[in-house]
């Protein structure tokens, strides 16, 4: 490869917002060399096609549209003057900080001083979850239905029947309905809904949609348009029950099934990554296993609040900015670890003992439930923060804060735990 080599501080992968906000706050805390490589054609990730409210009542303290959340930090790139290469599609990416991306422009060659890792996340597909049955046309992902019909002016269909209770598939439910289509029903194959209850009430219970839980769709039927489904319940391995499938005829299938980070560039880079996120393992700096290398937003794991992704984003920025000054701690840190009814723990290691937010999902819903922060030593665990919560939802993700007080009672200790308590 004979490109010339271009160096940069800062490079920040994936624009959307998590990128965007990491960037900003890099420049605010003092790198100026910071540079953005987003694959789109525009900034904004998949906000242009979120025109739906709720977005930005964490951080500004009202109901913003995904375009207008969206165009505020653009505008605050744009403010601070930081580059950015928009169909940029980043090919490679190594251990030591060097990148290879192919840009309209031709192929770029970069090392990097940090690196921060924002490339979002996708969808699950009828592949993904092996869906048997005919394999014709109408049949969509819920996000591409939602950029068909918001950026596109496209209906995917008349009558239509979705998969999954994630948030994007009750909002399109919603949406799908007020232009007119009938959405017979969404299938659900969990015992509770996997999205938000607002969306729940606001999006299902106000438009009379029904919503069948403990079922899932174990056929396609149709040859070259789909023509019906057949659900079945499910028992509580989630298998199919014998003979209570009833078909359901419809034009459309939606699949709301579920998000996975795009972490195909942390793997080559051989970023050690935790199975239960599927994104990369972090310590609270959000500095994965490879030095100077961090990572943040839906590729580290799935948010359900683009705020909350965006105020990770933020400490992901002055991480990398403190990094570069080389004002960093040193690894290897004291794990962090998830106890019984808790899916998993962002972040998995420790590497000081300053305040701490643990951001995690319980596995099930639950109500007054306990749930506590143990150090554990070699053969007893002590609880140094305890939080009763009324209500928990594994759609929802908890954030609950470790004060370095509480840290340093846990001196001597291995790990911490987060676990439900009964």
């Amino acid at each position: 490869m004979n490109e010339p080599v271009k160096k940069v501080d800062l490079v920040v992968i994936g624009g959307g917002p998590a990128g965007m906000a990491a960037a900003i706050q890099a420049r605010k805390e003092g790198i100026e060399d910071v540079l953005i490589l987003e694959r789109g054609n525009a900034l904004g990730g998949i906000l242009d096609q979120c025109i739906h409210d709720g977005f930005g009542l964490e951080i500004f303290g009202e109901a913003l549209t995904g375009p207008e959340y969206m165009h505020r930090y653009i505008e605050d790139i744009e403010r601070l003057g930081i580059r950015y290469e928009t169909g940029c599609m980043v090919l490679d990416l190594n251990g030591k900080r060097e990148i290879v991306a192919a840009t309209p422009k031709g192929l770029l060659v970069i090392k990097a001083g940090s690196v921060i890792l924002s490339m979002g996340c996708r969808e699950r597909t009828r592949g993904a979850i092996r869906i048997p049955g005919t394999r014709p046309a109408g049949v969509y992902t819920a996000g591409t239905a939602q950029h068909l019909i918001n950026l596109k002016g496209l209906m995917p269909g008349k009558s239509i029947v979705i998969l999954g209770s994630g948030d994007i598939g009750m909002i399109m439910a919603r949406r799908l309905t007020l232009e007119g289509a009938k959405v017979k029903a969404v299938v659900e194959i969990l015992p509770y809904p996997s999205g938000l209850p607002r969306n729940i009430v606001q999006c299902l219970r106000d438009y009379d949609i029904p919503l069948l839980l403990s079922h899932t769709v174990t056929d396609i039927r149709g040859k070259e348009r789909i023509e019906a489904v057949v659900i079945s319940r499910v028992d509580k391995y989630l298998n199919p029950i014998p003979g209570t499938g009833q078909v359901i005829e419809c034009d459309t299938l939606l699949l709301s099934v579920g998000l996975i980070p795009e972490n195909e560039l942390s793997k080559a880079a051989e970023v050690e990554i935790d199975p239960a996120t599927g994104g990369a393992k972090v310590d609270e700096n959000l500095e994965t296993s490879i030095m100077g290398v961090f990572a943040c937003g839906n590729v580290l794991h799935v948010h359900d609040v683009v705020d909350f992704a965006t105020i990770e984003a933020e400490h992901a920025g002055r991480s990398a900015a403190r990094f570069l000054k080389g004002e960093g701690p040193k690894k290897p840190g004291m794990p962090v670890m998830a106890g019984e009814g808790i899916s998993y723990v962002v972040p998995q290691s420790l590497v000081s003992k300053e305040d701490v937010i643990l951001s995690f999902r319980v596995l099930k819903p639950g109500r007054d439930v306990d749930i506590a922060v143990l150090a554990g030593t070699a053969g007893e665990k002590e609880v140094i923060v305890k939080k009763r919560f009324i209500r928990t939802n594994p759609a929802e993700m908890i954030r609950l804060k470790v004060s370095k007080e509480k840290l340093k009672e846990a001196e001597g200790a291995r790990y911490l735990e987060v676990r439900v308590v009964e």
